[in-house]
């Protein structure tokens, strides 16, 4: 018998239809994945460097709980350089990865019976940890035709004597909605109103498109940065998913607290890990540009090819590596597809393409779809979605 708090989660879907899709791959079928959020570009070779000489100089031991110095301090210079934010490197947590970082951040922050404000659509792990660390996942939403953008009339109708935080996740993970400062600052003040914490999940802040320029909400003063803690990591910008490499930083009280949980839980972070981490931060920005250009060429490929698709409609994204196109014009064109979960079945047994289906993320009328991968893979998948598509009707 598990307890009620294992029982009363699932299991990512994300990984549900990932573990399907390199299943029929294994047996030598060729699958489109549109469905993993992890980007197709290797390491950097600097992070490659620097683990090898870390295993060379025998750097393979446990480090201090809460990260080496050295990379909490290339993370402060990072965090300076791109937002605007001083952090002292004792403000900062090293985590194995972003995942645990937030998990933390609920631990420290919310007690048994609290609120968490999570706009919808959500990143499939939001409302699951809120529920593990005892709390309870109110979902705000937000509606497609506003791009789904979080709006303060929508937070103060879900708000609740219980409500003490706000997950912010922006770039966002379906959706790939951003806010400028004007847009922020509305929310920053209704926090501020009604005491409200703000785990701001800005793991894909270097992934933003048309120009535009990431705010962190953090930096809109000292009032709201004191009740901010700021989760990033390595995986996306840098490539570096198995690395598991996350971090916070945030006021010192609270990063002190989720430090006092860690070394519990988890311990350091990988060592090895640690310091390839420390040289990709310090690594020179072109080829990070590049690799930001080439997602935005593939974004910009993949909106257009959906638009295409018979009863399809897709917004392009403002960032990061996903696109969430509306399915509802194809959903009930066949009795057996009039689901999302429906129609991402239909799609990877018969068109053999692997997306996400919207439920993960709250939505009955979506699906993801990952551009985390060539242009001519994109390419490939779309002319398979839309024979599957069209067979349907």
């Amino acid at each position: 018998m598990v307890s009620r708090r294992v029982r009363d989660i699932g299991l990512s879907p994300t990984f549900g239809i990932v573990a399907r899709a390199e299943a029929m791959s294994a047996a030598g079928i060729d699958v489109v994945d549109f469905s993993v959020g992890q980007p197709d570009f290797p390491t950097p070779d600097d992070a490659k460097r620097a683990a090898q000489e870390a295993i060379a100089a025998n750097r393979t031991g446990y480090t201090v709980n809460a990260g080496i110095r050295e990379l909490r301090a290339a993370i402060a210079e990072r965090i300076e350089r791109d937002r605007g934010l001083r952090y002292d490197p004792d403000d900062i947590l090293v985590s194995p990865g972003a995942k645990a970082s937030l998990y933390f951040a609920f631990l420290t922050l919310i007690d048994p019976g609290d609120e968490v404000l999570v706009p919808s659509p959500y990143w499939a792990s939001y409302p699951e940890q809120a529920r593990l660390a005892g709390s309870v996942p109110r979902f705000v939403p937000c509606v497609e035709a506003r791009g789904f953008k979080l709006e303060v009339a929508a937070l103060e109708a879900s708000r609740t004597p219980r409500t003490r935080a706000l997950v912010l996740n922006y770039p966002c993970n379906p959706t790939g909605a951003c806010y400028s400062r004007e847009e922020l600052e509305p929310i920053a003040a209704w926090c501020l109103r009604h005491d409200v914490w703000v785990v701001a999940d800005e793991i894909y802040a270097q992934l933003l498109y048309d120009g535009r320029t990431f705010v962190s909400l953090a930096g809109l003063g000292d009032e709201i940065r004191a009740r901010t803690v700021i989760v990033d990591g390595m995986s996306k910008t840098y490539s570096m998913t198995g690395w598991r490499i996350g971090y916070a930083a945030g006021p010192t009280a609270v990063v002190a607290a989720m430090a006092r949980i860690q070394s519990h839980a988890t311990s350091n972070a990988t060592s090895i890990s640690q310091w390839a981490s420390i040289a990709a931060l310090r690594m020179p920005q072109a080829e990070l540009e590049r690799r930001r250009g080439e997602f935005e060429r593939r974004r910009d490929e993949i909106v257009a090819g959906l638009a295409r698709l018979p009863g399809v409609r897709c917004a392009a994204p403002a960032g990061a590596f996903y696109a969430f196109a509306n399915v509802s014009g194809a959903l009930g064109l066949s009795a057996s597809v009039r689901t999302p979960t429906e129609l991402a079945t239909y799609l990877l047994e018969t068109a053999r393409v692997a997306v996400v289906p919207g439920e993960a993320f709250g939505s009955q009328e979506h699906v993801r779809f990952s551009y985390a991968l060539s242009i001519e893979r994109i390419r490939e998948g779309l002319g398979r979605l839309e024979r599957a598509i069209d067979a349907l009707g």
